[in-house]
């Protein structure tokens, strides 16, 4: 019997760990088996494109360095806590909220 090995994560120039041969992240994969509980299966329902080997790969690289995926994730949801915060308060928010007024107001 002829077994196949082969890489399922690469790293890239920055560091992020990346599902060979894909446009997604291992982050991706670990944030949405923590957020929803998915099994591997059940990703692979959601993620066809994805092989259940390379879904089985991703999960194994988080956790493997759980700590610092967790601690990316935090901080990437800081970072859109923040981002959504500023937009608040945002001149194109404000300028839109005004129209929106203005409208009301002249029915």
């Amino acid at each position: 019997m002829a077994i196949e090995l082969k890489t399922q994560i690469e790293l890239d120039d920055r560091g992020v760990a990346w599902i060979a041969d894909t446009k997604v992240k291992v982050i991706e994969v670990a944030t949405d088996k923590l957020a929803h509980g998915s099994s591997p299966e059940e990703m692979h329902f959601q993620y066809p494109h994805l092989s259940l080997a390379q879904i089985h790969a991703a999960l194994a690289c988080y956790y493997d360095n759980q700590e610092e995926f967790d601690a990316e994730i935090i901080r990437q949801a800081n970072w859109a806590r923040e981002m959504a915060e500023q937009a608040k308060n945002s001149p194109l928010r404000r300028k839109l909220q005004e129209r929106l007024r203005e409208r009301a107001m002249a029915k």
